[in-house]
């Protein structure tokens, strides 16, 4: 499956930064991770540190799957608002999941300071604003539901929030302490090559043909015809995984970014915020280290890669639309 379009940002910001040989010899390992992308990468970097033996393979280079397209802002929000989750699952269960969440942002800053990434990792506060009136109900409802739970939140009138942000037609929000944006792409390359001189095997451009489960592990047979013998395989190749896996259990979107030129002039009063706001789907907002303006959205029901791609000149002018017309400045 072909996972994204034209040419994404990090990997066109960062070069090829490590590459690794194919599988060409039988092997054995505790656990197998395919995937050699952010999820895959953190996971092997557990498993290293859990002490297991650990494979891991991509099809593609490291990395050069969606971990190079992403928008890589970290928000502990789950897309089911906090109230809403309560009655779905209890509310002991939804107040831990949103926790948990909110813990796994500074997790990871202990992670990428002890790889020494250099992936500008960046704390952030995060707006989750309405975009339309009949939204501030109950996203009032929702900034209610976190400050009883302890989360760090405040409400923002809308006033204040075109005076702090330059934000044009929007209504109040949540202003939230915990958010960080960051390099999803070089934090993989790091985090894998941190484990690799630890003992982790990496192996890319090795894709998988055939998974013969069994009592004991699995047995993974490559393009190559070589195997691997594990006792427990891990799927972090995203969306790939209905390549393998037959059940119907997942629901695919596609999702589209643009990002901007650097900006010569002082983007101050957005660099330190990620935005978010109440639309169906919402669009997302940030900036990067580099200055440039960085937006996603207006996601669709994946059909296939050509429909996606059909949508791209028309997808991207709706997203810089979105932008002149609720940014004061551009």
């Amino acid at each position: 499956m072909k996972l994204k379009s034209s040419e994404p940002f990090w990997l066109v910001k960062n070069g090829i930064i490590d590459s690794y040989p194919s599988l060409r010899a039988d092997m054995e390992t505790e656990i197998l991770i395919v995937g050699g992308g952010i999820t895959g990468s953190l996971i092997a970097h557990q498993c290293m540190v859990d002490g297991y033996k650990t494979i891991l393979v991509d099809r593609r280079e490291i990395g050069h799957g969606s971990s190079s397209a992403t928008t890589s802002m970290l928000q502990y929000e789950i897309d089911v608002p906090l109230y809403q989750l309560i009655d779905m699952i209890g509310e002991k269960a939804a107040v831990e999941s949103y926790w948990a969440c909110h813990k796994s942002i500074d997790d990871l800053k202990k992670i990428v300071e002890e790889v020494k990434s250099d992936c500008g990792f960046k704390k952030k506060e995060s707006l989750y604003y309405a975009s339309f009136k009949k939204d501030v109900t109950w996203l009032k409802k929702e900034y209610e539901a976190r400050k009883k739970i302890g989360i760090p939140v405040k409400w923002l009138e809308r006033d204040e929030i075109e005076k702090r942000y330059q934000l044009k037609n929007s209504y109040e929000g949540i202003l939230s302490e915990q958010g960080a944006s960051i390099d999803a792409f070089k934090l993989t390359h790091d985090l894998l090559a941190f484990n690799h001189e630890k003992g982790l095997k990496i192996f890319d451009k090795t894709d998988i043909k055939k998974v013969e489960y069994k009592q004991d592990g699995v047995t993974v047979i490559t393009e190559y015809g070589n195997t691997i013998t594990a006792k427990k395989i891990l799927y972090c190749n995203g969306f790939e995984v209905v390549e393998i896996i037959k059940d119907n259990f997942v629901k695919l979107l596609s999702t589209y970014a643009i990002v901007g030129e650097r900006f010569e002039d002082n983007q101050s009063h957005l660099n330190n915020t990620l935005f978010w706001n109440t639309t169906k789907p919402y669009m997302y907002m940030r900036t990067t280290d580099d200055n440039r303006l960085l937006i996603g959205g207006e996601d669709e029901d994946f059909v296939n890669a050509k429909k996606r791609d059909s949508l791209l000149n028309e997808k991207s002018n709706k997203l810089e639309k979105y932008l002149k017309k609720n940014i004061t400045e551009l």
